[in-house]
């Protein structure tokens, strides 16, 4: 489960689907989808959406690429999909929460690594 966990976290923005990941797991794709989600609390597609997701956060944040650029670079084919579930896990629009950190943004410049902790959207 951990290699397949990893290759999700490597590849993200590549097609990856359940068959796949169950060969890197070395188990059938039934067995991988029970255990995945039994061992990291989610099913793979979700834990997948979320990577995207993240990284598509820390994308609009230290970018200034188009919304749908950074879409299509995080893995997703749709930009309804992305923003829908964009707002499903950040809580708000791809735009909107640009819109947000550009304004306001954290009142202090933080570690790379506490700012991932803290802006990690509760899945």
């Amino acid at each position: 489960m951990l290699r397949a966990r990893d290759a999700m976290d490597r590849v993200f923005s590549e097609p990856l689907d359940v068959p796949a990941l169950a060969r890197v797991a070395h188990v059938s794709p039934a067995h991988f989808s029970r255990q995945f989600r039994a061992v990291f609390g989610e099913p793979p597609h979700r834990y997948l959406q979320r990577r995207r997701v993240e990284r598509a956060m820390e994308m609009l944040r230290e970018s200034d690429k188009p919304v749908t650029e950074i879409c299509f670079a995080v893995g997703f084919n749709s930009l309804g999909t992305f923003s829908r579930t964009f707002r499903s896990v950040v809580g708000e629009s791809p735009s909107a929460y640009r819109r947000r950190y550009l304004d306001g943004g954290p009142a202090l410049r933080v570690p790379a690594c506490w700012a991932m902790a803290w802006m990690r959207p509760a899945g």
